[in-house]
This record gives structure tokens, sequence and C-alpha cells, in this order.
């Protein structure tokens, strides 16, 4: 199965992919989900994803991202789009731009495939985005915010680990608030402490004690080399 997003507008593209991520993975709560992009793409076997799920088996999702782009991957990406249709599992194709014969040959083989255009979108430059909108998104629990604004956090240069630590502090001080009963007391800024009492109402104490082990998980984890982080990470978000 194959979903095909592409188009110049990155907020509604990337919205769009947390939706489909979102469904996907709730319909398939044990399914695995892979993130592949020219980066990482000589660390997988295409292949094997495209039959690595059976009746017994969870379901894989696949979001390749940016491989028609990479002269590297794009043969052989468009080689396999007729095993894509075929396979029990997810593959969504992500792009910002595509040649005409490329939409037309993957929208043959896509169950959907949809156009973000926006003339007036710029690329992402790390000084211009504020990567405390994610604490912000976290504490409000805002998952579909928090998703996309990950996305613009890692466009623009930040490191999943950077992210990783924002959101481990934003979980510490709803915890910290929550358990004290002046700023002073909870060790913030008054500040912090006002907006870390009301982002701490959007979650039970139960809540943020787990959200805070999974952090620490993904972060060992990662170095033990049983997952890479930045795709716990944005699994961690879509279970928010």
């Amino acid at each position: 199965m194959i979903y095909l997003l592409y188009g110049s507008d990155f907020n509604k593209a990337r919205e769009k992919l947390r939706e489909i991520l979102s469904s996907q993975l709730k319909k398939n709560k044990d399914a695995s989900y892979f993130k592949i992009t020219p980066d990482n793409y000589l660390e997988y076997n295409l292949e094997e994803l495209i039959g690595g799920a059976g009746l017994f088996q969870n379901k894989f999702v696949v979001v390749l991202d940016g491989l028609v782009s990479s002269d590297e991957s794009k043969e052989k990406v468009l080689g396999l789009l007729p095993d894509f249709q075929g396979s029990q599992n997810i593959f969504v194709i992500i792009e910002e731009s595509l040649k005409k014969e490329e939409i037309k040959k993957i929208s043959k083989f896509a169950i959907k495939t949809q156009e973000f255009s926006d003339d007036k979108s710029k690329k992402i430059k790390k000084d211009d985005f504020n990567v405390f909108t994610l604490t912000d998104a976290l504490g409000a629990r805002d998952k579909k915010r928090l998703w996309v604004n990950y996305q613009r956090a890692i466009i623009g240069g930040n490191v999943p680990e950077r992210l990783h630590g924002l959101f481990f502090w934003q979980i510490k001080a709803m915890l910290s608030a929550r358990n004290s009963k002046s700023a002073a007391d909870a060790g913030l800024n008054p500040f912090v402490y006002k907006k870390s009492i009301g982002f701490s109402k959007n979650f039970t104490k139960e809540e943020l004690n787990e959200l805070s082990s999974e952090l620490v998980r993904i972060y060992h984890d990662s170095r033990r080399g049983k997952t890479e982080f930045d795709i716990a990470l944005e699994r961690f978000i879509l279970n928010i």
C-alpha cells in the first residue's frame, strides 16, 4: 500500500503525514515504524520491508522521505513501486518536489496522492525557528502541533538529542510544579512554574512519570543500538 504526499507547503504535507502515521499506528498498535531518508538509506533493505510482515507478524509502516529526489535511491524506489503496492505493509512517499513523470508513475500505484503547494513557502532556517514552541506544544498535549514543529526543528538543523533534552526538561518541570507549592519549592523561575502548573493539568501524574521513563528508555536503547534515536522520538510524539 502506497501513499504519495508531495509539494512545497511543508506544514501541510507534514501534518498529513502525521495523520497517516497516527491512524495507521492506532489501527496496528504493534506495528514497526521505519523512517528512511537519503542519510540512512544504505542501512535498509527495501525488499525486506516489503515482505517482512506476515499473517502472524507485526505490520511495517515505512516513510520514504526524500528518496525519489536522491540520485542514489530514486531508481530503486521507482522500480519497487509494484511491490510496495502489493505489500501488506504501508509505504508513505513524501517529497518536496517531483517531476510530472514521477508523479504520474507513482500515482499509478498509490492508494492516495496529495499535493500540498505553496508558492510562498521558504526553506526553514535554524535561526528562524524557536525550539521552545516544542515544549509549549508538549505541555499543551497538542500532538499535531508538536509533531509538525518537531519536523520543522529537524529540517532547521536541530539534532534529535537536543530536542529529547527539551522534552525531558519540560516533563520534569511539570512534575516539579505539580508536586510543589511555590516556584522556589519547585526550583523553577516564576514564569516557568506558572506555565508548568497549567501544562501539568493536561496529564495525570502517572502519565508524566511514564513519559519521563519512556524518554530515559529511548536514550539508553539508542545508545545500546536497540533503536534509532530519531524514529523512537517520533513514535514518542505520536503516542502523546
